[in-house]
């Protein structure tokens, strides 16, 4: 089986797939100190829970955006999986796909696989939102080509700095308010509004605009945690794909196999 470790700025996530299909996900907060021992008894004990051992893995590949995080799970798939890891991009790894921009060596390892998994369900032009610690959006033209795209700040970072520089401002959750008033009549409820709602304006204006610039039809795919959140009050998108990341890094392992 393969597990597949997707490094984001916030968070890790593990997913354990076999003939391409997630059996078991776990997430973990972000932390470049974690050494691959943690890691391993943290693990081990998940993979037992759902009815697995260190032997069911016998495959590593990594994506990260993380580099300082990198070594440390390198480790952990040498020492206690007994496999070298593929790492998404390097060596063996490469893309595959054209990354149609000014700096491609910038490009973040988890907006490729957004994209690569994205076309690979998808015919077409496609907009890919994925709503993590920024908020992206990648086009992806119908041949698969990465064409660049736009980085927000996330809904919590956003959210983090409000509260941070405000200091009457409470805490609040991240939910759509209530109702259909933009008129709050609490610090509340106005947080929500102006949050959830200022959100919402900025995705379907940049949509928009996106679209526009493009010039053909084009679907919009949404991934993250919070795509679905936002897929309550807005149309903006055709499909939510909550598994991208992993989808993307399961397919370019596959693409690595030798063929027979």
């Amino acid at each position: 089986m393969l597990l597949a470790i997707d490094a984001g700025n916030t968070n890790l996530v593990f997913a354990l797939l076999e003939d391409g299909v997630i059996r078991a996900r776990w997430r973990i907060a972000t932390d470049p100190r974690r050494t691959a021992d943690q890691y391993a008894v943290w693990l081990h004990q998940l993979l037992e829970m759902e009815g697995f051992t260190r032997s069911s893995v016998d495959a590593v590949i990594i994506g990260t955006v993380v580099p300082r995080a990198l070594h440390n799970l390198e480790v952990l798939a040498l020492k206690y999986f007994g496999v070298e890891p593929l790492i998404a991009g390097q060596g063996g790894t490469e893309w595959g796909v054209e990354l149609d921009v000014a700096e491609p060596g910038t490009v973040g390892a988890d907006r490729v696989l957004n994209a690569i998994a994205a076309h690979e369900v998808h015919e077409g032009d496609l907009i890919v939102i994925d709503f993590g610690t920024a908020t992206t959006f990648d086009v992806v033209d119908y041949s698969g080509a990465y064409k660049g795209g736009i980085i927000a700040p996330g809904i919590n970072l956003s959210l983090d700095a409000l509260v941070t520089a405000a200091a009457k401002l409470p805490r609040i959750a991240i939910e759509a308010p209530k109702g259909t008033s933009v008129i709050g009549r609490t610090t509340e409820s106005q947080m929500q509004i102006g949050i959830y709602w200022g959100y919402v304006t900025m995705i379907e204006g940049l949509v928009a605009r996106l679209k526009a610039e493009i010039g053909r039809p084009v679907k919009v795919i949404a991934t993250g945690g919070l795509a679905i959140l936002f897929d309550q009050h807005t149309e903006a998108f055709d499909a939510i794909e909550p598994d991208l990341t992993i989808q993307g890094l399961a397919l370019l392992y596959k693409r690595t196999l030798p063929t027979t």
